[in-house]
């Protein structure tokens, strides 16, 4: 065999190996191609990614919810609001029955009070109505209920592990596996740093305390199973647009699902007091398109192996 040295570098005649040397040309061109294409292919997810659009954040003086993008959340968004206007007619009927004892039965009015103590159909009354409202009540609210909490069969499966004061995601099925923190932390008030590191992910400074330096990624109409659990003290982790909330026991798994049918970056944040930096151990998750997510997911696999 022949061997060479050119300029440091060791090179092997080809020629002697019995190796074309136009179809290692080919080869190598075919594989720059493919290296191209794979390289494009993951920039224009990352791109898909950063350019989606804030839908679930909480709107500085606004009242109500966020958007509801699952089924479990228009369930409750709809159980709330038909709860509101039933405990508005019931408040509305005791305040003027109320306002209707003072104005008729006051001194001025009733000089003579009567003199029973007791009154059975009344006493029975004001017993089984409240039983049948309650009734009336639960007969809506706990399919809403068993619906959040019988757990369906995932297309993707997260396990989300809460510690002081970060989140951790597990991909279980694709070997995915990554730390995600505020944007931001420890690095003290909003400032210029802080702007920029928001910036280059693709927020803004309204998202300071929201975005975090990962995110977890979902295909948009794809069942997702998340297990909960906590490495310290109890979390709880959350996304009000989805109407999901779990909190997250340490020694404990619970489960969570969700079907989110809008694409979109939504905002979360740790809804249990655990420590001194509790309010800065936001959540985010991004739904994509499924092409994206595939182009993501094969990222992630190289940059967050377990």
């Amino acid at each position: 065999m022949e061997f060479r040295r050119n300029q440091g570098s060791a090179t092997f005649a080809l020629t002697d190996l019995g190796i074309d040397t136009h179809m290692m040309t080919v080869a190598k061109r075919l594989g720059l191609a493919a290296m191209t294409t794979l390289m494009a292919g993951a920039a224009l997810a990352q791109t898909a990614i950063e350019d989606l659009e804030i839908v679930g954040a909480p709107t500085l003086g606004a009242t109500g919810f966020q958007p509801a993008v699952t089924e479990l959340a228009r369930d409750l968004q709809w159980l709330d609001g038909w709860l509101l206007v039933m405990c508005a007619a019931i408040t509305l009927f005791v305040v003027g029955l109320i306002g209707w004892v003072c104005l008729r039965y006051n001194a001025k009015s009733n000089p003579i009070p009567a003199t029973f103590t007791h009154n059975s159909p009344l006493e029975v009354a004001w017993t089984i109505v409240p039983i049948v409202i309650l009734v009336f009540i639960g007969a809506f609210s706990l399919p809403v209920l068993f619906k959040q909490q019988e757990i369906p069969d995932g297309d993707i499966y997260i396990t989300a592990t809460g510690n002081q004061w970060f989140w951790t995601y597990e991909y279980t099925d694709e070997n995915v596996f990554f730390e995600s923190y505020m944007i931001g932390y420890n690095e003290g008030n909003l400032n210029a740093g802080i702007i920029e590191q928001l910036e280059e992910a693709g927020y803004s400074a309204s998202e300071f305390r929201l975005a975090t330096d990962t995110a977890v990624v979902v295909p948009m109409g794809a069942t997702v199973v998340m297990t909960i659990t906590g490495a310290d003290v109890i979390h709880s982790w959350t996304i009000p647009a989805f109407g999901v909330k779990q909190d997250a026991v340490p020694g404990r798994f619970a489960q969570l699902w969700f079907n989110a049918e809008r694409e979109g970056i939504y905002f979360g944040q740790c809804s249990e007091l655990c420590g001194k930096d509790h309010a800065f151990m936001p959540i985010t998750v991004k739904v994509v398109h499924p092409d994206v997510y595939d182009e993501w997911l094969a990222g992630a696999k190289v940059e967050f192996p377990t």
